[in-house]
């Protein structure tokens, strides 16, 4: 059978506001369609940032009811300074003081380069109990130009005004003592009040290089 091409420019398609087009069994092979449900939002890029901020409503930010659910995804996060933490705190409405008040937890496991300090346990020094300080999700990160971290972070509902705003992540770092470390991290910012703004820093330096990307979780 004869494979029939045609160039895109002879297609003269609309579709509705918010919809895509899709391929179905139709004699005319089309259809319209919703997006995936998984949105990207907006990509930050660090060039020796002292921190990167998503607001929302500023610089095309949604961090609001729009989406049940946000993911956070870390690209090779690259402090300027050794043996730092990856951290993040939130805020409410026009609030920048990014003190929320949190109860976590944090386990890890890990494995070192020369195979001899492999293990995994609790961590009583990374967890908070009605903390306000931020939340580290990736420890002890080396600055070497191997060295890094990348994960994600879920946090769900922020803007209800009823419920307390869980969140997990998980988060993958090369420790300045040349281990290779996985991180778990879970908690909830204990306010009913909306998160309006999230904000991602390492301890002390600036963030080198790296790239946070932002998603919307829809029907979730």
């Amino acid at each position: 059978m004869a494979l029939t091409k045609y160039n895109f420019n002879s297609f003269d398609l609309t579709t509705a506001a918010s919809k895509g087009l899709a391929f179905n069994s139709d004699a005319d092979g089309f259809e319209t369609s919703s997006a995936g449900s998984m949105t990207l939002i907006k990509t930050l890029t660090a060039s020796s940032s002292s921190t990167l901020d998503f607001v929302n409503g500023s610089s095309s930010v949604v961090f609001d009811n729009t989406y049940p659910v946000y993911l956070f995804k870390f690209i090779n996060m690259h402090p300027a300074t050794n043996n730092v933490d990856f951290s993040f705190q939130a805020d409410t409405g026009t609030n920048t003081s990014y003190n929320q008040t949190m109860t976590t937890t944090a386990f890890y496991s890990e494995n070192s380069e020369a195979s001899g300090g492999g293990g995994s346990g609790y961590s009583t020094g990374r967890d908070q109990a009605q903390g306000t300080s931020f939340q580290q999700i990736c420890d002890d990160i080396g600055n070497g130009n191997d060295e890094g971290c990348s994960g994600f972070l879920h946090i769900f509902n922020p803007a209800s005004s009823t419920f307390v705003k869980h969140f997990i992540s998980r988060m993958h770092g090369y420790h300045e003592g040349n281990y290779a470390q996985t991180w778990f991290h879970a908690g909830y910012f204990n306010t009913t009040t909306a998160l309006t703004r999230v904000r991602f820093k390492f301890s002390s330096g600036n963030i080198d290089a790296g790239t946070i990307k932002l998603y919307g979780i829809k029907d979730s």
